[in-house]
């Protein structure tokens, strides 16, 4: 039956370390797991007899929490594949695609504050597990394997072992790293204390690229800062490229799933100009085929590209899981979310912020310009685009009370800054788009929309607006920050 502290979200399964992250839901999560793998015996994909993958992140307890799950399923006769060191969440789904393996555990909680853990399972195909499969994985929680998969076999295996070379030689295939040895380019490089640590200052010492790296230490604490890519977090990472005349700065979060960026001025590019900088390089230089998606959430300015070059532009739900499921089904050339979460299908249907970071270095050498020129580039084509967000830490009752209020307004209500609602969509929160007057003096503006999304694991609130101005989306944000207090 469900576990009152065990829920799986977009992304796995998060808790607060020795509230309800413990050990003892920790194993109980590792046998939902180790249920829901036995149930699929048989199965071409999925079979037990595959074993599972278990790697672990930088933050406290990780390696003990990640050994705790090995233990657990090896007993139930699953053999295991332990991470012998940090391993990110990327490097950890490619070993379970490349060992064919009947999926993975991943022990992160990935960019929230250190005193998160949490559990994210990645499926045989090496991403996300699907909701499908995450919603049988709940319902096997409380229930002991041997109800569920018949006798248990003997206990299995427990095999320590390195994931990175494969991943790494995956990653660097993937991008031309001679264009970048010859660009004379120098860049700065934040891994926020995270899993990514040295893995990108080793490649760029290697093939003779120019760099700072800071943050690649290993400190569970990560201290000052949550380990997500975006302000005010980044400062530090903006600081360094300024004090350091690089061309600009890349960044991972705290399991290098995700991928951050500051121009050579040391200002902040969000995951939304990061996306459309990549989908217009790799849509012009590369022409790979496939549709594009983006979650709900996320920059409008990506269906512009998509229009210009011809491609189907899909929107989804919050969470990466979606765009796994839309790589699983058809072909996709790029998937994103607003959280700097971006993967390529011919590489994995997962999130990577490592070979993103590379590749955004691939694209600054292979046009020659820095990033804020290409960004500057984009929003000379498509329009203005600005984009912010704040996340709203509120009880429950209020954030309820904020969203039913939301889905009340009707179109021509100006609660937001005085902008009068236009419309409104409900595919994953309640997002408005708004009468913006600003808009009617730029050409080809951005449409002004705002999104109040509450979260189904936290008492927490995130506000989401783009629009054709800084101004106007510090307006908006101020603005829906007050109607969700009431």
């Amino acid at each position: 039956m469900p576990h009152p502290q065990i829920k799986f979200g977009t992304d796995g399964w998060r808790g607060v370390i020795a509230d309800d992250f413990t050990f003892a839901n920790v194993r109980l999560a590792a046998e939902a797991v180790a249920a829901y793998v036995h149930s699929r015996k048989g199965t071409a994909e999925e079979d037990p007899a595959k074993g599972l993958c278990i790697g672990y992140d930088t933050r406290f307890g990780s390696r003990a929490f990640a050994r705790a799950c090995a233990d657990v399923v090896a007993a139930t006769g699953i053999p295991v594949l332990l991470a012998n060191d940090v391993t990110p969440t990327p490097a950890l789904s490619f070993g379970v695609r490349e060992r064919a393996a009947a999926g993975g555990i991943m022990i992160t909680s990935s960019h929230n504050p250190a005193q998160w853990n949490g559990v994210k399972y990645k499926a045989w195909y090496g991403g996300s597990g699907k909701p499908s499969i995450i919603a049988e994985i709940e319902s096997h929680l409380g229930r002991p394997v041997a109800r569920t998969a018949g006798n248990p076999l003997g206990a299995a295996s427990i095999q320590e072992v390195d994931f990175l070379p494969s991943y790494l030689k995956a990653i660097e295939s993937f991008t031309s790293l001679d264009a970048l040895a010859e660009s004379g380019m120098k860049f700065a490089i934040d891994s926020m204390y995270g899993a990514g640590r040295t893995i990108i200052s080793d490649i760029f010492t290697r093939i003779g690229v120019a760099h700072v790296q800071i943050r690649g230490n290993i400190d569970p604490l990560f201290p000052g800062i949550n380990p997500e890519p975006i302000e005010p977090h980044i400062r530090a990472l903006g600081e360094a490229v300024v004090a350091n005349g690089c061309h600009g700065g890349l960044c991972t979060d705290g399991d290098a799933d995700r991928i951050g960026a500051t121009d050579e001025h040391g200002e902040f590019v969000d995951p939304h100009k990061i996306y459309s900088v990549l989908l217009s390089w790799v849509l012009r230089r590369k022409g790979w085929p496939g549709a594009v998606t983006r979650a709900f959430n996320t920059t409008k300015m990506l269906d512009r590209i998509c229009q210009k070059h011809g491609r189907e532009l899909i929107e989804h739900g919050i969470g990466f899981k979606y765009v796994c499921d839309l790589m699983l089904e058809r072909e996709i050339v790029m998937g994103g979310e607003e959280s700097g979460g971006i993967g390529f299908q011919r590489h994995l249907p997962e999130r990577d912020g490592l070979l993103n970071a590379l590749l955004l270095a691939n694209v600054m050498a292979e046009e020659g310009k820095t990033l804020g020129q290409l960004v500057a580039d984009l929003q000379a084509e498509y329009g203005e685009h600005q984009y912010g967000r704040v996340d709203l830490h509120i009880p429950d009752k209020i954030k309820s009370g904020a969203i039913a209020r939301a889905r009340n307004l009707k179109p021509g209500d100006p609660v937001f800054a005085g902008m009068p609602v236009l419309r409104q969509e409900n595919l994953d929160g309640v997002k408005f788009y708004l009468d913006n007057p600003e808009a009617a003096t730029k050409p080809n503006a951005a449409e002004t929309w705002l999104l109040l999304r509450a979260s189904g694991t936290e008492p927490l609130m995130r506000i989401y607006t783009e629009s054709c101005s800084k101004e106007s989306v510090a307006k908006l944000l101020d603005s829906a920050r007050a109607f969700a207090m009431g």
